[in-house]
């Protein structure tokens, strides 16, 4: 972290997330308890192009928007963590490689993406399944999700990772960028499920599958074996009905709340400069699930 955000005196922050059908994000109470912690008048609004009824064309007009009203930065959710590119003025390393944002600093006049998404998916892996055999995993979900989570399972040390999206084309893209970065013969794009999880020993879920606008399960349930490990990123409902199927199985499952947290630790700290405790932020996590009856 640089020293001018170390030192920073601010002790204001207004913060964002711009999304679709997002009204049930753990995200504010998340960053504004740990605000609160940190002696911080902080507060985080939940930008919903649904909510407010407008077309996903919108996106220019509410970066302005946050922008105007004096917002330190934004969180960026589906389906906008690509679309977002063209209305930056810079990328940090992380989010130029992954060609995906998920959080925007407003500073200066600028607006300068970064993706905090890999990290927390890398983070929640290595806490939540951190024994669990790599040789071989499915990918479902090449979106902007898809790419920070592709990028983390090979940081995992995944040495097989099989890609499948209902845009085949962008599989491939994603598959032939992960070779270029990570070496040839790491990823590869399949076109059907049933083609990879019988040979894998994981299944990793990167799309809104899942959520309440999105019902149902990214595979089909026979081809989950008690032999696999799922893990999902979708966080709302926490045990998503893939989540369910595989813990009846008896597979070993991984629910989105980790990545949230440690993406939100990585958005906090961007946002006001300030160093996060993820183990107060992580247990503050568990009891607003706890009290809302999905952990």
């Amino acid at each position: 972290m640089s020293d001018d955000l170390n030192m920073t005196d601010t002790k204001s922050f207004k913060v964002g997330l711009i999304g679709a059908d997002i009204q049930l994000s753990k995200s504010p109470a998340l960053h504004m308890r740990e605000g609160a912690a940190h002696g911080l008048d902080y507060s985080y609004e939940l930008v919903d192009v649904v909510a407010r009824k407008l077309p996903e064309s919108a996106l220019p007009d509410l970066l302005n928007e946050l922008e105007s009203r004096g917002f330190a930065g934004t969180n960026i959710t589906h389906p906008f963590k690509q679309a977002v590119l063209p209305h930056l003025h810079e990328l940090s390393d992380d989010a130029r490689m992954l060609g995906a944002v998920n959080t925007v600093v407003f500073k200066d006049g600028r607006r300068i993406g970064h993706n905090t998404d890999w990290y927390g998916f890398y983070e929640s892996f290595m806490r939540g399944l951190p024994d669990a055999k790599r040789d071989r995993a499915l990918l479902v979900g090449a979106g902007g999700a898809g790419v920070a989570v592709a990028h983390a399972a090979l940081k995992l040390g995944i040495t097989h990772l099989d890609i499948c999206d209902r845009d085949f084309s962008r599989a491939e893209h994603l598959a032939a960028e992960l070779n270029a970065r990570f070496g040839e013969g790491h990823a590869f794009a399949v076109k059907d499920p049933a083609d990879s999880l019988p040979f894998a020993d994981g299944l990793i879920h990167a799309t809104p599958m899942g959520m309440p606008a999105h019902p149902g399960m990214p595979v089909k349930a026979d081809l989950l074996e008690q032999r696999h490990w799922v893990a999902d990123i979708v966080y709302m409902p926490l045990v998503t009905e893939l989540l369910a199927t595989a813990a009846q199985k008896g597979c070993r499952t991984l629910p989105g709340g980790g990545m949230t947290v440690f993406q939100a630790v990585g958005a906090f700290r961007l946002f006001c400069g300030r160093e996060p405790d993820a183990e107060r932020m992580t247990a503050h996590f568990t009891e607003i699930c706890t009290k809302e009856g999905v952990a």
